[in-house]
């Protein structure tokens, strides 16, 4: 169907997210016609998690040799991570090695291991899947975790970057004993062992190198013992290799994900007013490092089972009719809203959750 045959003034909101998706799913079908290579998705998903990976380890060894400034090193692998990132999340549709669990649970694994301040991936699984579900309500926890409905401020700055604070926040904000318990049991849960490794060496770091600032600009320089400065040479080099390039990822993604999201009013199952299309130019250096998630993880909400490289190759097109159909574009009133639609939802576009958005795609 073409894009422009329907009027989305005679259709409900159900009907819209159809047409989306109709118009979507047929540019990918072309799309695949014409470079067949495009159907060999297994192979895809595995050569690129072994480019990301070795141009990642490539990197490090050249700052360790002396051969790359620390930050060059820390750009590209933050640039690289953001490929498993998106690994990962096909991963969490079934989209490589449906059929062959070995493989799959190995590059689960190693996309884990590249992007260590995150959450387990599958923990983050049932997680994400439930976001589908209910994305923009109070139960969606994957948003709900990186600031989605948060007002902005210097609390949400600081949890937008970092895992572990949005938790710890959380925590301190719980009124009662048991639910700070909970959220302490649930967050070593799901960030250990990685993330508490990367979080913690993390603030090892900046602390180490704070404490050295001030004593510098006091007069009165700390001793520390050669052990302690063994130690922090392994955490410097990490901190460039590593731990650097996954805060800068994290707060890229966090910041663009939790603003081309809504929050708070919008209608269950109504996947027109569950996000944004978020690409003003100014945010490129943030798409940069999350590989354009603000542009084209909209999309997937209305197809969930088409690899992330293919919603680049397709987002032309699908934002032509998903701007046709009554998406929002470059909404920044959502800004100061708290992620807020801002208006009630209209009578006319009453839905429940279609298939598609509830459930794990079926693809080889």
């Amino acid at each position: 169907m073409d894009g422009t045959s329907a009027s989305p003034q005679q259709m409900n909101a159900q009907q819209r997210s159809a047409h989306i998706r109709e118009v979507v799913m047929a540019e990918g079908v072309r799309l695949r016609q014409q470079h067949p290579w495009l159907l060999h998705q297994d192979a895809l998903g595995a050569g690129i998690l072994a480019f990301a990976l070795l141009g990642m380890i490539g990197s490090a060894a050249l700052y360790i040799e002396g051969y790359m400034a620390w930050w060059a090193c820390l750009l590209i692998n933050a640039f690289l991570a953001s490929l498993t990132h998106e690994l990962e999340h096909d991963l969490i549709h079934s989209m490589y090695f449906r059929k062959q669990r070995i493989p799959h649970h190995l590059m689960m694994g190693l996309v884990w291991l590249a992007r260590p301040s995150t959450i387990n991936p599958w923990i983050r699984r049932h997680l994400h899947l439930n976001h589908h579900k209910v994305s923009g309500t109070e139960t969606d926890m994957e948003e709900r975790a990186i600031t989605n409905g948060e007002p902005w401020g210097f609390a949400r700055l600081l949890m937008v970057g970092d895992n572990v604070m949005s938790a710890f926040i959380r925590l301190l904000r719980a009124k009662t004993w048991k639910h700070k318990f909970s959220i302490l049991k649930r967050s070593l849960l799901v960030y250990a062992p990685l993330a508490l490794l990367h979080w913690g060496a993390w603030y090892v770091f900046l602390g180490f190198h704070a404490a050295n600032g001030i004593a510098s600009l006091l007069g009165a320089p700390i001793e520390w013992s050669a052990t302690t400065l063994q130690v922090m040479q392994v955490i410097d080099i990490a901190a460039v290799v590593i731990i650097g390039p996954n805060v800068l990822r994290t707060f890229c993604l966090h910041f663009v994900s939790s603003n081309m999201h809504y929050y708070g009013d919008v209608e269950l199952g109504n996947v027109i007013q569950q996000t944004q299309v978020l690409n003003p130019w100014w945010m490129w250096p943030l798409q940069a490092f999350c590989f354009n998630f603000g542009s084209t993880h909209g999309i997937h909400h209305f197809v969930v089972n088409e690899p992330f490289y293919i919603r680049q190759m397709t987002a032309k097109v699908a934002h032509k009719v998903m701007a046709q159909m009554g998406v929002r574009f470059n909404d920044f009133g959502t800004f100061a809203r708290a992620n807020r639609l801002g208006f009630p939802p209209p009578a006319a576009s009453r839905s429940v959750p279609s298939p598609q958005a509830t459930s794990a795609p079926q693809r080889g």
